[in-house]
């Protein structure tokens, strides 16, 4: 309590510091140094098991999104390849990827991002790299690589130190000998052939670009894909990886790894459909089993810091606020909300105004759209066909949709049967949009666009309005007007 009572008369050293430099804590970090607040920014990665590390700007830099995109455009290249052929390019001999290149490629891209971020914070933010903890709720405790302690004194505390992957409990070998999204982007040779466990988004798009370079993949799952998204929509895209050449053994759960004398990965799994159990060999385990929030390291506890028992998060009010006041948290770390970098950026931004006095605004959370980079991609915003339903009854919605050919899948004879466009409207009034799904090429800059008409209020009847671009993919959003109640064949034909 005497550090409080200092503390209160006294002036702090900083306005600001934040714990975590992902996008989220370095957007807050930024935007309050631009209002003229003085900050620190603490950021400190712990190696993974498999000892990968790395430098500033959190997962989705280093991680996460960056290195994640570049190595599915790397798979979205190989095709493109093989459509070249059917377009008339004379490709002598067989093409084959090499992994090192790709590796050498991305890694040297996220590591000048990292510089990128250093030479932003320069002059304006200090950058710390040490890890910090809470002491009481203006003092935080940094710890230097080589244990030497600092403390720093804070009007406001702001905790942004996102999540890391987690590994499956009881599993022998399952950490000795697996890998997860921490290492896949930083390997230096290739994984080989490579059993995927899990079937969130962060699976599939691994298994896909996986798969993409020609690598033997397959993805153990135990119950279902995509959970939390529109399931019609996540039955197509894995449909797709599976006639794309990925393996799928579903409703399996693995029970052990062991390491042979030849070097190779044996996994014993059940399959709980049957009961019988298998075995298989690997050059690599990718553990995609979902992700725990950073807060065991914080000292949390000691705070009286309320955090949901289940899933570890920091409780939180709309306006980033934990259970102790000047302690603030945002971003993956934060119950219910997204864990998306978008959403970090412009919840720590938004933050960082209203603790310099300089707004009330607070972030909306709703109809934040999304994509999935599977070989397919896969967008949406807004509902899931599912939660509409839950939430307006089936009687009181419309779905509208179509299967429709993307024009470069024609001459390239691409089995286009996975895509699709789904429409979720209310089913009175003017029908106002309450979902939009799209799976086909380039989804994220298709949904990226249909996103800016939810905060416009879209209806049905705008998106008919709305004049398409011929010939693209986006276009055929426009042109949805078969109802899933009409029982209509819903095929696009003609151009």
């Amino acid at each position: 309590r005497l550090i409080t009572g200092r503390a209160s008369v006294r002036k702090f050293d900083y306005d600001l510091v934040v714990i975590g430099g992902g996008s989220g804590g370095l957007a807050c970090s930024k935007e309050a140094a631009q209002l003229g607040q003085k900050v620190a920014v603490l950021d400190y990665v712990e190696p993974s098991v498999r000892g990968t590390k790395w430098g500033l700007g959190g997962t989705c830099v280093n991680v996460g999104c960056i290195p994640k995109k570049l190595m599915h455009q790397t798979a979205l290249l190989g095709t493109a390849v093989k459509d070249a052929k059917k377009y008339g390019w004379q490709i002598p001999g067989p093409v084959c990827h090499d992994w090192a290149t790709m590796a050498e490629a991305v890694q040297n891209h996220v590591r000048s991002l990292n510089w990128g971020h250093r030479v932003q914070l320069q002059d304006k933010v200090k950058y710390l790299n040490i890890k910090g903890s809470l002491v009481n709720e203006h003092t935080v405790k940094g710890l230097t690589k080589a244990g030497k302690e600092t403390i720093l004194t804070a009007k406001n505390i702001v905790i942004a130190t996102g999540g890391r992957p987690k590994y499956p409990a009881n599993i022998p070998g399952a950490m000795e000998h697996g890998i997860t999204s921490d290492d896949i982007f930083w390997l230096k040779k290739s994984p080989g052939k490579t059993l995927v466990v899990g079937a969130s988004y962060v699976a599939l798009e691994c298994a896909g670009f996986l798969t993409g370079i020609g690598l033997d993949t397959t993805v153990m799952v135990r119950s279902i894909a995509l959970r939390g998204f529109d399931q019609q929509m996540a039955g197509l895209v894995t449909d797709y990886m599976e006639a794309y050449g990925t393996k799928f053994a579903w409703k399996c759960v693995p029970q052990r790894v062991d390491k042979l004398s030849s070097g190779a990965l044996q996994v014993t799994w059940t399959d709980t459909k049957t009961g019988s159990e298998h075995k298989d060999t690997y050059d690599s385990v990718l553990w995609a089993v979902g992700r725990a929030p950073e807060t065991k390291a914080l000292g949390l506890d000691k705070l009286g810091l309320q955090l949901n028992k289940e899933t570890g998060k920091v409780v939180l009010g709309a306006d980033e606020s934990t259970s102790v006041p000047n302690i603030y948290a945002f971003g993956d770390i934060g119950e219910g909300r997204p864990e998306l970098t978008p959403t970090a950026i412009k919840a720590g931004k938004l933050l960082a105004r209203r603790l310099a006095g300089q707004s009330t605004e607070l972030m909306n959370y709703d109809n934040v759209p999304t994509t999935v980079f599977t070989p397919l991609e896969y967008g949406c915003v807004g509902l899931s066909e599912e939660e509409a339903e839950k939430r307006h009854g089936k009687d009181s919605i419309e779905v509208y949709h179509a299967f429709y050919k993307p024009l470069e899948f024609t001459v390239a004879e691409r089995d286009a049967s996975q895509c699709y466009i789904k429409v979720v409207c209310e089913r009175g009034g003017d029908q106002r949009i309450l979902g939009l799904h799209f799976t086909g090429p380039n989804a994220g800059e298709v949904t990226q666009g249909f996103a800016l008409g939810f905060q416009c209020g879209a209806t049905y009847s705008h998106l008919l309005q709305t004049v398409g671009i011929h010939p693209t993919c986006a276009e055929e959003v426009v042109k949805v007007n078969i109802t899933k109640r009409s029982g209509l064949d819903a095929t696009v034909t003609g151009c």
